[in-house]
């Protein structure tokens, strides 16, 4: 935009730009948008004169060229902090994980010490068992999270949909939390709406979605608190709501939309009371869009509770009941001869130890090519091979075992 002289500009006349303009001395201006490379306007540069002006042909190329430059610095520079931001971000992250992980580690060791002590009773072997068991049941769940949260992010996650009771999800999600709310003497009230509400969806990564957030829920609520888990048709459309709401800690409104990011963590690392990674809600929000739905927060403020809303898209055809698979009583499979393969000593023969406790005939391999060779030689019914093994993998390792000859296909 060129403005020869402000003083006759039609758009300036008698406004208090024009007047503006005077105080400031200016006559004349010519300003130039700063584009992005995909077309996005991202600022302006503007030269000022003292007098009349009406810049030549030569002088807005070159302005156009300058343009040009500082637009790119200015992305450039953008995408410098981006990179800064996420390298900070890494490593508060790996910072984090190192401490989730080694956390569990002092209790377990300190279990199996009571458990090897000459003197522990049988009340304490087992309330180490316990602890243990609670500990390593943490360590998979961050392990769950990380491994779902690299599959979602590659696109790996495929959905298994199907007709299913919305109620049922919700009361199972109710039940494995029950630990939870008895540790923190938290009161939870489940309301449905009074006629079944039918969804597509995967009945186990719904009820991930909601077991995380009522987990989430207990974790920033304190003892004696409350969490309300609600379901109900939004009126006016084919979509359910699904609520959870806590007389917790609250979130700080600037921050509502910064906690679906990936390795947020609200408190701050110095402030860490409650644990975790700071992906639980990033993974459950992208869970609920590969259904099709939408994942919201809403809160008061510090210390006035929280809410998070799933809105997901309902069946309308309401008739028959949904289409889950009938459960019915596992049948005991009985393992002869089993080939456990897997790089970590440790765990093959602690699988090992476990099947032939249950009765079968076990014989380990530490890599791809021991596996071939033991497969061949000890004719095993199983073979329960590890992914990442050293020598050759496991899934070129299995390939090679099921052409050797009276192997089934």
């Amino acid at each position: 935009m060129i403005v020869p002289d402000v003083e006759t500009w039609e758009y300036l006349v008698d406004d208090q730009a024009s007047e503006d303009h005077r105080k400031a001395g200016i006559r004349a201006v010519q300003s130039t948008p700063l584009m992005s490379r995909d077309g996005r306007i991202i600022g302006v540069i503007s030269t000022h004169w003292r007098n009349p002006y009406d810049p030549e042909e030569s002088a807005l190329r070159l302005m156009d060229i300058l343009a040009r430059q500082v637009a790119d610095l200015i992305e450039r520079n953008k995408a410098e902090e981006t990179l800064r931001e996420a390298d900070r971000r890494k490593n508060e992250f790996i910072a984090i994980l190192a401490h989730e992980l080694r956390n569990p580690l002092s209790p377990i060791q300190n279990a199996l010490e009571i458990i090897r002590y000459s003197k522990s009773t049988v009340d304490d072997v087992q309330a180490a068992t316990a602890m243990m068991e609670r500990q390593i049941g943490h360590v998979v769940r961050l392990v769950d999270d990380l491994l779902d949260m690299s599959r979602i992010s590659r696109g790996k996650v495929e959905l298994r949909k199907e007709r299913l009771d919305l109620a049922l999800v919700l009361q199972r999600a109710v039940e494995a939390i029950q630990t939870q709310l008895k540790s923190k003497e938290l009161q939870l009230a489940l309301t449905l709406p009074l006629d079944p509400i039918y969804l597509n969806a995967d009945s186990v990564r719904l009820g991930q979605v909601v077991i995380n957030l009522l987990n989430n829920a207990c974790k920033f609520t304190d003892n004696g608190g409350s969490v309300w888990l609600t379901a109900e048709i939004e009126n006016g459309s084919d979509q359910v709501l699904i609520k959870v709401r806590d007389t917790g800690i609250g979130i700080d409104p600037s921050e509502i939309q910064r906690i679906f990011e990936m390795f947020t963590q609200v408190e701050g690392p110095m402030q860490r009371t409650q644990g975790g990674l700071g992906i639980g809600l990033a993974l459950t929000k992208k869970l609920v869009e590969l259904h099709g739905g939408e994942l919201h927060a809403r809160s008061d403020g510090s210390g006035k509770g929280s809410e998070f809303v799933v809105r997901l898209p309902i069946l309308t055809d309401r008739s028959g009941p949904p289409g889950e698979p009938v459960e019915s009583e596992p049948t005991a499979v009985i393992l002869r001869r089993v080939l456990v393969v897997d790089d970590n000593t440790d765990s093959a023969e602690s699988l090992s130890m476990l099947l032939r406790m249950a009765g079968s005939e076990t014989y380990t391999a530490h890599d791809g090519l021991e596996a071939i060779n033991a497969a061949a030689t000890l004719r095993p019914d199983v073979v329960l091979m590890d992914i990442g093994l050293p020598k050759m993998n496991g899934y070129d390792a299995a390939r090679r075992i099921r052409e050797q000859p009276g192997v089934s296909k």
